[in-house]
């Protein structure tokens, strides 16, 4: 028996996805979505912002998941790409005067390109080298949007402000309960995509390379094409996340993307559970609201008691909110059959 197949017989088939592996039953799905429709209109414009950016950065979560979770690539640099749809959005808008919403699916198809260039490269790292290698191009973005060359587009150190979109057709909203509902839409477009891409044949190919490269390359799967688009889906979800994020904050700027950014939608995706598409947005709304709290709790140590937050978070609950959320489904069906 040669090596390959050797290692084609040792590694397990791979097979489809299960539905609950991803994401959520469909009775919870419509609750969250009923909530999160109707929850807006009782709260001020400020937990508006709020719930906006949760989903906002949800989506960039998510887009990080598909990349690590789906193809096992470990990534510091979606900051880069967020900056980059952030930009687009942003430049467009404000110097060449196109609709908002128009900006977005440009801004996918901008950073989609980014990011499938530079997985080509990246082909050749794995692990943390390539880790390493994202690390760099998250450094880098903010001196590259400062240069001289790009400030007649980008503003340079001082950035752009954007305009809020007012609501269409005379609906009698504000402009945050209407960008928010936007995004909402948005979102869940997105994570329809994301679960489908994910049970179809590519995502099945993306998590083969995941558990064993050299076994999914034995079976037929074109790892170099798989690797570089799962970079390219990452990062073009990551340019819509930050096209929105440029409109819902109306303003840009090189120091607003830097490698904090970048660390905490990494700390989001492993906080929400790695490969468990749900838990996005539960980091997502970890990394917006608990840096609150821990300011609340102590401001001159408001750091230290983050820190302290998180170690227990990962010493309980090391596989995130994915682990919260199979134990609850224990003990539901165990009330279920008693």
């Amino acid at each position: 028996m040669s090596a390959i197949e050797d290692i084609t017989s040792q590694a397990p088939a791979v097979a489809a996805v299960p539905k609950r592996a991803m994401t959520l039953s469909s009775g919870t799905t419509f609750v969250i979505v009923l909530l999160l429709m109707v929850v807006p209109l009782f709260v001020k414009n400020f937990i508006i912002f709020q719930m906006t950016m949760l989903l906002i950065y949800g989506l960039a979560v998510l887009a990080l998941n598909i990349l690590t979770g789906g193809s096992g690539q470990f990534s510091l640099g979606n900051s880069a790409f967020y900056a980059v749809g952030a930009y687009t959005s942003a430049i467009l808008m404000e110097q060449y005067n196109v609709n908002y919403a128009l900006t977005l699916p440009v801004a996918g198809v901008v950073c989609f390109g980014a990011g499938f260039l530079f997985g080509q490269p990246a082909l050749r790292l794995s692990g943390v080298y390539l880790a390493l290698a994202t690390f760099a191009l998250a450094t880098a973005m903010p001196q590259i949007l400062k240069l001289g060359f790009f400030e007649p587009w980008t503003g340079g150190v001082q950035g752009l402000v954007v305009t809020k979109p007012d609501a269409p057709f005379g609906l009698p909203m504000s402009q945050d309960m209407w960008l928010y509902y936007f995004t909402l839409v948005i979102t869940i477009a997105i994570y329809i995509f994301s679960v489908n891409l994910l049970r179809s044949r590519s995502g099945r190919a993306f998590m083969a390379i995941r558990d064993n490269e050299i076994a999914a390359s034995a079976m037929g799967i074109d790892v170099a094409t798989y690797k570089t688009l799962a970079f390219g889906v990452s990062a073009g979800i990551t340019g819509v996340a930050g096209g929105l994020g440029a409109i819902a904050v109306q303003f840009v700027a090189p120091d607003s993307y830097t490698i904090v950014l970048a660390i905490s939608l990494f700390l989001g995706m492993v906080v929400g559970g790695v490969g468990w598409l749900p838990g996005s947005f539960i980091g997502s709304a970890f990394i917006i609201f608990v840096p609150n709290i821990a300011e609340g709790i102590s401001k001159g140590l408001s750091g230290a008691v983050f820190g302290i937050l998180l170690f227990l978070i990962i010493f309980l609950v090391p596989h995130g909110a994915r682990q919260v959320a199979m134990v609850a489904q224990q003990l539901l069906n165990k009330v279920r059959k008693s």
